[in-house]
């Protein structure tokens, strides 16, 4: 009874620190190939796998209601403690390779999705990569400004000077 309510207290716990949650059924996946999920999305999620009693109770504990009629078969949870984009690519990706992983649904700081919403969201660039575009779009921008404030006063100079040289000349 004490390992049941110490796994809740720790499902409950990775329910609220997570940014996002996404529920999956593993029927007929092998220990080897779940290693080797859990491995391609080591950095970004834990998966878990746990009793849907245990689950269930996690969830309502954690204020998620979103699986409340879902733990049905073998769930296991994708915890994302990084990047969401991340995650949802490496499960895309390992049930293209192994169809037996089912995308179920997810809860995305607070929103519900469904799998077909969570395939779009790998569909997606990265976090780093879409920063990287932002950083640099902006970047072309500020060489752009800098530049048009470069040649305004250059330009000033010469008709200054332009100005110059005709009353000289007169």
């Amino acid at each position: 009874m004490a390992d049941k309510k110490e796994k809740v207290a720790e499902l409950t716990e990775r329910f609220t620190s997570s940014n996002t949650v996404v529920l999956t059924e593993y029927r007929g996946l092998s220990v080897t190939a779940l290693k080797e999920l859990r491995r391609s999305m080591a950095n970004d999620a834990t998966y878990v796998v746990a009793k849907n009693t245990l689950l269930s109770i996690a969830a309502k504990n954690a204020g998620v209601t979103a699986f409340d009629d879902e733990f049905v078969g073998p769930s296991a949870l994708a915890f994302v403690h990084g990047d969401p984009v991340t995650t949802a690519k490496a499960l895309k990706d390992f049930a293209k390779a192994n169809p037996l992983l089912i995308i179920k649904s997810a809860v995305m700081d607070g929103i519900t999705l469904d799998a077909a919403e969570i395939n779009k969201l790998a569909e997606l660039e990265s976090r780093d990569v879409l920063l990287a575009k932002a950083a640099s779009a902006i970047k072309a921008t500020m060489f752009k400004a800098a530049r048009t404030f470069n040649a305004l006063p250059s330009g000033a100079v010469r008709v200054v000077d332009a100005l110059r040289q005709k009353q000289e000349s007169n």
